[in-house]
């Protein structure tokens, strides 16, 4: 959906409210000038949306009396699928960096579905609880997302204006091979024509965008979402951290999820795994290994021992102050 299609629909939603409309007051919610919002209601009369004109001082644009917008019509386990979907994109952090967005369309959907329908969907929503937490995520702007997936499917050439994880700002011109969603976050792999180096960006530190004029042709076998995992493998971090834990993967996983380490069993019929984990900070891992509440083994690094034994010391002071409580 475009920019400009979604403020058409955001222009129907306001004069949904009821009244009339003036069109400074339209603008300055749309955020767009007074020339603009003349032009959307125009785009509504051609959908066939009765946009009444007032004219005069006080006058503006409501919707003709009696207009609704009619049910939308979706079985019961279509609008199911598109609801759940909503909340599973926002919990899984890739939405597009307005927040209110998902629930705003939720809120919309159930809003045009028949009462009865409306009713069940409302109940799930109020009674259903997740065991994964939602993922924190930087998610990122709309046109953004939107205009790369666009150049890549035309397979045109992009300039973008980009911050790496270092800080440091640079524009790069780029060949949009696909789009990734990994972890709560998007990423765009695609190569540098100057060199045909393929790399990685994340969406959210993109700064600027624009398409440039020119296509370009995709390899042969190229694998977007393997590109982007082989790439975050090689990314270096300052801590290379490598443990051996007794127990289960399944019970290990539960605290230490894919996106955040690595789990493999070296040997069938042991109930140790090896867990790497590539880290910025070490501080959080020894929170972790307690909650685990498992025998380990700290390969690498050693700073990490420091910090392990630091917070058992807390934990027994912490312990030992309840003795003195009446």
């Amino acid at each position: 959906m475009t920019t400009s299609t979604a403020r058409v629909l955001a222009l129907l939603e306001i004069l949904q409210g009821g009244g009339l409309r003036t069109v400074p007051d339209l603008a300055a919610r749309l955020g767009v000038d007074e020339r603009t919002v003349r032009r959307y209601v125009g785009h509504l009369l051609e959908l066939g949306v009765p946009v009444d004109s007032v004219r005069g001082r006080h006058g503006g644009y409501r919707l003709a009396p009696g207009y609704r917008m009619p049910p939308l019509m979706l079985t019961d386990e279509e609008a199911l699928a598109v609801v759940l979907g909503l909340l599973a994109g926002r919990r899984a952090g890739l939405g597009t960096a307005s927040a209110a967005a998902s629930e705003s369309a939720t809120a919309k959907l159930l809003r045009v579905l028949p009462a009865a329908l409306r009713r069940r969907l409302d109940a799930l929503l109020d009674t259903a609880d997740f065991t994964a937490r939602p993922r924190a995520a930087v998610a990122p702007e709309t046109d953004v997302l939107l205009e790369l997936a666009e150049a890549a499917l035309h397979r045109r050439p992009v300039t973008i204006g980009y911050t790496d994880r270092k800080g440091r700002d640079s524009d790069r011109t780029v060949l949009p091979y696909g789009l990734v969603a990994h972890a709560g976050r998007w990423y765009l792999t695609g190569a540098d024509p100057a060199d045909g180096e393929v790399r990685t960006f994340r969406l959210d530190r993109i700064t600027a965008l624009s398409v440039r004029p020119g296509s370009f042709t995709v390899p042969a076998e190229f694998d977007p979402a393997a590109t982007v995992l082989d790439g975050l493998a090689r990314t270096p971090w300052t801590h290379d951290v490598s443990l051996r834990i007794r127990g289960g993967v399944r019970h290990v996983r539960r605290h230490l999820p894919a996106e955040i380490a690595t789990v493999t069993t070296p040997d069938e019929g042991t109930d140790w795994v090896h867990v790497r984990i590539r880290a910025e900070r070490l501080d959080w891992i020894p929170a972790v290994l307690a909650a685990l509440d498992r025998p380990f083994v700290i390969e690498r690094p050693a700073a990490l021992r420091d910090l392990v034994r630091a917070l058992a010391r807390r934990l027994d002071e912490h312990a030992a102050h309840g003795d003195d409580l009446p």
